[in-house]
């Protein structure tokens, strides 16, 4: 066989297999809540694969988290926390709540914003009052807009949440969570919300997923991450499903 005809079945080659490829179902995991716990953070972002990392403004350890994420090559999202419903109390140090009026919202806006570096998109952190409201979370969407290239991901704490609505409207590329991998810490429901994720990317193509920095999560995605490519799954950036 010439050097022109290996080419050529190499390319054929290459152009049969691309639709698979375009097939193949992906997953983007998110790890929400770093900011607080330097080890347990850390343990997360050295996670295999390009794994999402969620960082809370005006945390202790949020903007060296967020460099240290940055220094192994993975994304940083930052993650806002919204005003949640009064059972479910927060008390984070910044966040946006339905008392501010426009100039407060994107004055707390900015300061959280600068607090924590090399941010590419944002997430709600609870939120399950403030997603509700058509007003607050257009604001939201617009100061988003306003810094370029940022995107949203709604964790969707609630059916009632408005802000992929929002996002368009605004302009904002965005995206909402499908599955959390762990409502409760035991190992038992983080395998479960895992195969539930695996399930769910098969059959729609792609799933976001949000995880914390808890024992039992990151024990168990130390495991299992580097199977799912094993399982035809490929674990992408948010970014990618943003795209």
């Amino acid at each position: 066989m010439t050097s022109l005809n290996v080419r050529l079945a190499a390319m054929m080659l290459f152009f049969a297999s691309a639709p698979a490829l375009a097939g193949q179902p992906r997953v983007a995991i998110i790890i929400d809540d770093l900011g607080y716990q330097l080890e347990a953070g850390r343990r997360a972002i050295e996670l295999p694969g390009p794994v999402t990392f969620a960082v809370l403004p005006g945390t202790p350890k949020g903007a060296d988290l967020a460099e240290w994420a940055h220094r192994h090559g993975k994304e940083v999202l930052w993650h806002l926390p919204l005003q949640a419903n009064a059972t479910d109390p927060d008390n984070e140090p910044i966040g946006i709540g339905l008392d501010m009026n426009r100039e407060a919202l994107a004055s707390t806006f900015e300061t959280a914003l600068s607090s924590v570096p090399y941010v590419i998109g944002v997430n709600g952190h609870r939120g399950s009052l403030l997603t509700r409201h058509p007003g607050h979370m257009l604001w939201l969407m617009q100061e988003i807009r306003a810094r370029n290239d940022l995107f949203f991901v709604d964790s969707y704490t609630t059916a009632h949440s408005v802000a992929l609505q929002m996002a368009t409207e605004a302009g904002v590329s965005a995206v909402r969570r499908d599955v959390f991998l762990d409502p409760d810490q035991s190992p038992e429901t983080v395998m479960r919300q895992f195969e539930r994720m695996k399930r769910l990317a098969r059959k729609r193509g792609f799933v976001v997923a949000i995880g914390h920095p808890y024992e039992s999560t990151l024990r168990f995605l130390e495991a299992e991450l580097p199977k799912l490519g094993e399982e035809g799954i490929k674990l992408v950036t948010i970014s990618e499903l943003i795209e």
